[in-house]
């Protein structure tokens, strides 16, 4: 008996209470077979080694992106259309769609054969990018500084603080609270003398400038009433009235971006926003699937799902290329640049980073940034004097962004560091833009053949032992990083078959583990060497 016919995967349907099918899947994993995907922020669950509880791709996000897409080490790869429930138990992965009974497809033998079978077929690449700038120069958010105070004078000092620290100019996102109210897009006038001269000023110093948007819009308020009458909004079930949607920042009503005319009038919006101040582009926060339940809520589109909300405002940023999100739904090789979900300011965060970018990468997202560096959740700010800073794990956190495709500061270094610290950031800043170069290039690869910017060991490196690495990352094909995320500055490397030399020049024989003493100044990085006949 062969041993394909030991693991058949199990195709069921039962019938809910509701009378409503649901298709049930299970797929045993093979021998040493390796499965990641579905939910960016279970990157460092990944591979798939422990039981997972049922997660549900139609209302969970994790505060991040979710792909209907899973990659085996053996070639294997799981697609669909539309979301479904996986649960892992037993060395098994178990699907559950209300809409489809879902297949196992082979597309190769690793897991980079069955990464690029299902790209070619769900998620070609499109050739395009967004703009190059978020590459090539670090990026700033004036979230962590400002938080819900946004304001000109602030904005303008952040800005003009990075410059006179030695950091290079790139992209500045103006965070919430710019706005009057949610749905108005007027900055407010007693923090914003001069919107437009303040956009200018950004411009000179080198900067393009990006705000914080969201599709909610508060009820009680001008645009309320014209959207509504207009029936731009979501709708209350088997109602004619909007629909009140709670979401982190308090209930408001919510764009129904599925109305083609609604995603018109508010791409219109954005578009005058642009001309009237001079701003390069948008902050797409919120689109978690979790805020449109559809047995609470009506859709201009009649069989619109959770997910097609979500899908809809990612393609707002489709005619931007100054864009953000970090909620996400397939949308797999479009020009969007991706985000982590929020991080909290700790060690344990920082090793989240590798392992989540590398699993953006794997579910078509290769246009991603980190978190912000040190964590982008404010909350763990607040109670954190200037003196009481981790330096270190700033730096460390610096440079594992410092060879990401890209690299984004938010709470201010030279606010928080010594001279010493702040010098160490410095450099990764200039290191990210002397790599300026490669990392675009390796965009414009990601742009023809689809393939991920940050890659899993295994990934580049087949059965040689690499697919429980979670501290390293391929760079492209040529650049290995390992950096250091932890508080000690000793770690272990594993390198590939092959020739390498480190950032220090030092060449190393691939095939073996070495263990390195890091200083907290060094990120250690190795470019592959290609032997010549």
């Amino acid at each position: 008996m062969k041993k394909n016919t030991l693991l058949l995967i199990t195709l069921i349907f039962i019938t809910n209470l509701f009378g409503q099918k649901t298709y049930e899947t299970a797929v045993p994993f093979e021998q040493k077979e390796y499965w990641w995907g579905g939910v960016v922020a279970y990157g460092s669950r990944m591979p798939y080694l422990q039981p997972i509880q049922e997660f549900n791709l139609a209302l969970q996000n994790n505060n991040n992106q979710v792909v209907p897409l899973f990659l085996s080490s053996k070639g294997r790869y799981i697609w669909s259309d539309k979301p479904f429930s996986f649960e892992i138990a037993d060395n098994t992965l178990r699907l559950k769609s209300e809409y489809e009974q879902i297949e196992v497809q082979q597309g190769g033998k690793t897991l980079k054969e069955a990464y690029l079978s299902a790209c070619n077929k769900y998620y070609p690449p499109t050739g395009l990018l967004p703009d190059e700038l978020f590459f090539t120069m670090p990026q700033y958010n004036t979230w962590i500084e400002l938080m819900y105070n946004q304001n000109e004078n602030d904005i303008l000092n952040y800005a003009r603080s990075a410059i006179d620290h030695g950091f290079p100019p790139g992209t500045l996102m103006i965070d919430d609270n710019w706005m009057k109210y949610y749905g108005n897009f007027d900055f407010r006038p007693e923090k914003f003398q001069d919107p437009k001269g303040m956009v200018k000023k950004l411009h000179d110093m080198g900067f393009k400038v990006m705000l914080w948007i969201c599709p909610f819009v508060s009820a009680d308020s001008r645009e309320y009433r014209e959207l509504a009458a207009k029936g731009y909004l979501i709708k209350k079930r088997n109602s004619q009235s909007p629909a009140i949607i709670p979401w982190w920042n308090g209930q408001s009503a919510c764009y129904d971006l599925t109305n083609p005319e609604a995603f018109d009038y508010f791409v219109n919006v954005l578009k005058k926003m642009q001309y009237e101040y001079g701003v390069d582009g948008f902050k797409f926060d919120a689109g978690d699937n979790s805020f449109y339940d559809p047995r609470y809520i009506d859709s201009y589109k009649k069989d619109a799902i959770s997910t097609d909300h979500t899908l809809a405002w990612a393609k707002i940023g489709l005619e931007f290329p100054f864009n953000e999100y970090r909620a996400g739904w397939r949308m797999g090789g479009q020009a969007l640049v991706q985000r982590l979900g929020d991080k909290g300011y700790s060690w344990n965060a920082i090793r989240l980073l590798i392992p989540e970018m590398i699993a953006a990468g794997l579910l078509g997202y290769s246009y991603t940034c980190p978190d912000m560096i040190g964590g982008g959740s404010y909350a763990a700010f607040l109670n954190i004097k200037d003196n009481e800073f981790d330096q270190e794990l700033i730096v460390r956190s610096a440079q594992v962004h410092a060879l990401m495709p890209m690299m984004q500061f938010s709470v201010a270094p030279w606010r928080i560091l010594d001279k010493e610290h702040l010098a160490i950031v410095q450099d990764m800043a200039k290191l990210h833009e002397r790599f300026g170069d490669y990392i675009i290039n390796c965009a414009k690869e990601s742009a023809k053949t689809g393939e991920p910017i940050v890659r899993h060991l295994e990934y580049s490196f087949p059965n040689e032992g690499f697919a429980e690495c979670k501290d390293q990352f391929m760079l492209g094909e040529r650049y290995m990083v390992a950096p250091v995320v932890t508080k000690e500055n000793t770690r272990t490397i594993k390198l590939p078959e092959g020739r390498w030399k480190d950032d220090k020049g030092k060449l190393y024989k691939g095939g073996q583990i070495i263990t390195m003493e890091i200083p907290l100044n060094r990120l250690v990085y190795f470019e592959k060497l290609i032997n010549i006949l």
